[in-house]
């Protein structure tokens, strides 16, 4: 009895709350309505989070050497340079095979690349890359490259209407002082049977190189040199060496002239060879203390443009000179060839001093006009009379007719023919020479070896460091036997 009493108990409380719980909820259920504003539509739901962006395209693998450029519309891609104008004639075969690789790679698109200012983009020294070559060092090479041109051209090896030396019968005359050093600027006379004596002067290496036909040399010459005279038998291989009793002078001067083709087609050289200028000469200066270097400026144009020879004088200012040289600009020209007679004319004609070595640094793309070669080439004669020696840098864009002018003057002063390279990437493509060897490096250090070489009076090779690639059998210039 007592347990049924406390379950009853127990279910009429349980009861008792339920109906309290039941009131309590139909009492707030008829509640009088108050009248209120209508409540505002809910907010609409907050976008999406935006999509995640595609991810980067895979990174290409690099361009392995001698692979076909990339063509991907109207720009080519290389290992070492993009360009928009070179993808024309020309390049279509050698891109052909990677269209495949193209059409299967995806392709994101990318913003545009923003292009800093103009001020922002400026050429640092050390850019432009070339090679040299030494036809003097090469005689038979060079013969075999007169022949074929020559032959090319439809003339025989008899035929000077183009210029040109037979550096197989290249003579050498070396004059050294009592101590065995090499004499510099010291005048050579050499006889000839149906002509008045030649006279040349010794370059800092203390030579002269004669060339028989040029020369109009007999089957034998008497040398004199400070009254010192000798008989040469010429012919192949021959060569001499006189002594002098006193001691040689030592070299205090250097002149040099830039000689600048300045019309449409060198702006990319020209705008980097301000640039390169300062470095070459301060290098010049650290290697040379004692000597008093003054440097002068031709640019050149062609017949009809603004100008055809614009000159500034010898300075020993190379700050001025360099401001000069970057107040030009390149413009003009139209067809191929350009008044290179005109600036060569000019310079032989310039104030060279006495006791100076004598530099002429000629920077072109272009030949003279045919009509013109002639001329060309007395001044080439005049400036070896006159002991100058003419350094030619072939640009881009220099064809067949320009490389035979350029190392015809080289060979003819006893200089060399520099030549720019692609190596850089810089300006337009540059024309591969006819030759069997060379080193690239860049051009500034190739320029203060040179000039250096003919202040010194030594041959100057690059170092391993200045190395960019080595070209065929080189060494130190030669290219060993044909």
């Amino acid at each position: 009895m007592q347990i049924r009493s406390i379950v009853v108990r127990s279910a009429v409380a349980l009861l008792l709350a339920s109906t309290a719980i039941t009131t309590i909820s139909c009492s707030t259920a008829t509640a009088p309505t108050v009248a209120t504003a209508p409540a505002p539509p809910p907010p609409p739901p907050p976008p999406p989070p935006p999509p995640p962006p595609p991810p980067p395209p895979p990174t290409p693998a690099p361009v392995a050497s001698g692979e076909a450029p990339t063509e991907v519309g109207d720009v080519v891609v290389t290992g070492s340079r993009v360009r928009r104008d070179d993808a024309g004639e020309g390049l279509a075969e050698a891109a052909a095979p990677d269209a495949r690789i193209a059409a299967a790679t995806p392709v994101a698109t990318l913003p545009p690349r923003s292009t800093p200012p103009a001020a922002a983009r400026v050429p640092q020294a050390g850019l432009l890359t070339a090679g040299d070559y030494d036809d003097l060092l090469n005689p038979s090479w060079y013969a075999d490259y007169v022949g074929r041109y020559l032959q090319g051209q439809g003339q025989g090896a008899g035929d000077q209407s183009l210029p040109w030396v037979d550096t197989r019968q290249a003579i050498t005359v070396s004059v050294r002082d009592a101590d065995g050093r090499p004499a510099p600027f010291v005048e050579v006379s050499v006889s000839r049977p149906e002509s008045p004596p030649l006279r040349l002067r010794t370059l800092a290496d203390g030579t002269v190189v004669l060339f028989p036909q040029l020369d109009r040399l007999g089957r034998t010459a008497d040398i004199t040199v400070e009254g010192n005279t000798r008989r040469l038998t010429v012919g192949p291989d021959s060569g001499m060496e006189i002594r002098t009793a006193r001691r040689a002078a030592e070299v205090r001067a250097f002149d040099l002239l830039l000689v600048i083709d300045a019309t449409g087609s060198m702006g990319d050289e020209m705008e980097y060879l301000k640039r390169e200028l300062a470095s070459i000469m301060d290098s010049l200066a650290e290697r040379h203390p004692g000597v008093n270097t003054r440097i002068g400026l031709i640019v050149y144009r062609d017949n009809g443009d603004q100008y055809v020879v614009r000159d500034f004088p010898f300075t020993a200012d190379v700050g001025e000179l360099v401001r000069q040289l970057a107040a030009q600009r390149a413009d003009g020209g139209g067809d191929y060839p350009e008044a290179m007679d005109q600036a060569l004319t000019r310079a032989i004609d310039y104030p060279w001093r006495e006791n100076a070595v004598r530099s002429i640094v000629l920077v072109a793309d272009a030949p003279p006009h045919d009509n013109r070669i002639a001329a060309t080439w007395e001044q080439v004669q005049a400036a070896r009379d006159r002991r100058i020696q003419i350094t030619p840098v072939a640009a881009s864009g220099v064809g067949h007719r320009a490389e035979f002018v350029m190392r015809a003057a080289a060979a003819a002063t006893q200089s060399r023919y520099l030549f720019l390279t692609d190596d850089s990437g810089v300006g337009n493509a540059h024309a591969t020479p006819e030759v069997k060897c060379y080193v690239v490096s860049r051009l500034d250090s190739l320029l203060r070896r040179v000039l250096d070489g003919q202040i010194s009076g030594r041959r100057i090779e690059p170092t391993v460091n200045e190395v960019i690639r080595t070209v065929g059998p080189y060494d130190r210039g030669a290219c060993g036997p044909k």
